[in-house]
């Protein structure tokens, strides 16, 4: 139930009526009339933007459109008053029982009230953590994962068919390093001095790889040239990173779909595939690109390479796929990679990168324009960095990954939860400070804690209601009196109920889940202001003298709490019914 959704086809109908009266003159385009919260709250529940569009169109003034329109609108009975403001905007204020049936529409549909169908019938593919399986994630993948995992089940929750999507990175010389710091590991399983010469990994989450090489054959490899050991090495460190990371994601709670390979895009004829289609369309042409911007480096010297023209689909400059040694640039395998996506019949593609992949999003979005003729959408979310704190101090690296924070690390001092919901206090492209102290103390300014506490307070009214003999099914809660709900502090938490349905919408044509995050911190804070203004005001107050009051009270406390349960839903947190 968007009831913002509602009241917009109410102006629409209102609109067409005006035609039909011949106040307005047909063929006007509504398609940008919107029905928005006022960005003052004393203005009203609600504005439209109908007469302000409409009134160039219409070659009429703003307010005639607006004053025609607030008289039809005052036919409603939802609608109490219909205000002309400024040039023509129209302030709109609605009947106390619209804000009490939201309350009922929680309560009946429970944690899929504010499901939306905007999705239905699309295919989205979330790209996510794709890290290279050289090693345990890190805190930077933390956060990228949680991101990922968030959006998706913010798609679905919004009627999209989502597919998670893991691309593994095993296609590059990074698993050749791999393999020959697994094989030091090897070599010191069989009380040899490893060699970890610079460049190879110096993490201690190789031993572990070592031990099992040994298991497995024995000192066959010893002494041996690299060419005799590197491939099967390769492929048996990688696969035992890549349980590692399977097991770091479960710890995180991140599931995926599909992990796709690199690898198997070189010698099946992908790579080639793609980039004749390119050819095809006349977007692959030799030649010599200019040099980089700024200050030329001496090794720079013009060479003939195979180029896409990126700049045909709003890249900056063209870009190599195949070098002049007739080898594929690292660009090439991933057009042939998104040239699948596009394949498999997925109407968005969305990639979540880490910051540094800033120089790929143009040329990424260019190859996926021109190989779906420009009918799939490509959006590339970039995560920033993140800080972690302890102590009012820097959070120093972990010994067992040799140069990084990981993500078990993250996940064992604050717990999965904490984690993915503070991970979700930011917008992705802003940088994120992630202090241990701060992220478990019990206060307001812990997000996290805040919103769970508001749920396990709305758990503890019923708790005590229950135990006063009341009926706090929510059948019973949902049949009760809601006019009892008629004092403006418990109307403004049923108002913020009620963005809930449209903030989902929002966020999901946005692809941005921080916004549940947020949301659910101020429908938090509304829930324990009500609260607090019950210790001064009897009347406010969840538990009353009379059952029929308490049930219709506490109708509105259960509310909130269903809308907290499916925001963290999304985001991936359990909700908590009692604060220890």
């Amino acid at each position: 139930m968007n009831l913002f959704a509602d009241i917009r086809s109410a102006v629409l109908t209102a609109l067409t009526e005006l035609q039909a009266d011949g106040v307005l003159p047909a063929g006007l385009d509504f398609a940008n009339v919107a029905v928005e919260p006022p960005r003052d709250a004393a203005h009203g529940d609600m504005a439209t933007n109908a007469a302000m569009v409409l009134a160039k169109p219409a070659a009429m003034p703003p307010r005639a459109i607006a004053e025609a329109l607030a008289a039809k609108l005052l036919a409603d009975p939802r609608i109490l008053v219909a205000e002309v403001a400024g040039p023509g905007f129209l302030n709109l204020r609605l009947a106390p029982v619209v804000w009490q049936g939201i309350v009922k529409a929680a309560l009946t549909h429970g944690t899929d009230f504010g499901r939306a169908e905007i999705g239905r019938g699309q295919k989205v593919n979330v790209e996510f953590v794709s890290a290279n399986p050289t090693g345990p994630m890190h805190v930077g993948h933390v956060r990228g994962a949680v991101v990922g995992d968030a959006l998706a089940n913010l798609l679905a929750f919004a009627g999209f068919e989502v597919t998670r999507e893991y691309y593994i990175n095993d296609g590059g010389a990074q698993v050749d390093v791999l393999a020959r710091s697994a094989y030091e590991r090897y070599r010191e399983a069989h009380g040899l001095e490893p060699e970890i010469r610079e460049g190879l990994y110096p993490g201690d989450y190789l031993i572990p790889v070592g031990e099992a090489l040994k298991a497995k054959y024995g000192d066959s490899l010893l002494d041996k040239d690299e060419a005799v050991w590197l491939a099967d090495v390769r492929v048996f460190a990688t696969e035992m990173m890549m349980q590692m990371i399977h097991d770091d994601l479960a710890a995180l709670g991140v599931r995926m779909d599909l992990y796709a390979s690199e690898k198997a895009l070189y010698g099946t004829g992908k790579i080639e595939a793609a980039i004749a289609t390119l050819r095809d369309m006349d977007l692959i042409y030799e030649g010599v690109l200019e040099p980089p911007k700024g200050k030329e480096p001496e090794d720079w010297e013009p060479r003939v390479q195979t180029l896409f023209r990126s700049t045909a689909h709003g890249d900056d400059v063209d870009r190599p796929v195949q070098k002049s040694d007739g080898s594929w640039t690292y660009f090439a395998p991933d057009i042939a990679y998104h040239y699948d996506k596009v394949q498999r019949g997925y109407d968005q593609l969305i990639d979540i990168f880490g910051a540094d992949h800033g120089g790929y999003v143009k040329r990424m979005k260019a190859a996926v324009s021109a190989l779906s003729n420009g009918k799939v959408p490509l959006d590339i979310k970039l995560i920033q960095l993140v800080k972690l704190w302890k102590n009012g101090e820097p959070f120093k690296m972990s010994k067992r990954a040799g140069t990084f924070v990981t993500l078990r690390d993250v996940v064992e001092m604050a717990g999965a939860d904490v984690t993915r919901f503070i991970m979700l206090t930011r917008k992705n492209d802003v940088a994120l400070d992630f202090d241990f102290d701060k992220v478990l103390e019990q206060s307001k300014d812990n997000p996290v804690f805040y919103v769970q506490y508001a749920n396990a307070r709305v758990n503890s009214i019923l708790r005590k209601a229950a135990e006063a003999g009341i009926d706090v099914s929510d059948a019973a809660l949902g049949a009760a009196d809601l006019s009892r709900l008629d004092h403006a502090a418990e109307i403004e938490v049923a108002k913020k109920i009620a963005e809930w349905p449209r903030l989902v919408e929002i966020a999901a044509r946005g692809n941005e889940p921080h916004r549940v995050a947020f949301y659910l911190f101020e429908l938090a804070s509304d829930l324990h202001g009500l609260w607090n203004r019950g210790n001064d005001d009897a009347s406010l107050r969840f538990i009353q003298d009379d059952a029929a009051t308490s049930q219709a009270k506490i109708a509105l406390a259960r509310a909130v709490g269903v809308v907290i349960c499916a925001g963290l839903g999304i985001l991936g947190v359990t909700p908590v019914e009692e604060m220890r």
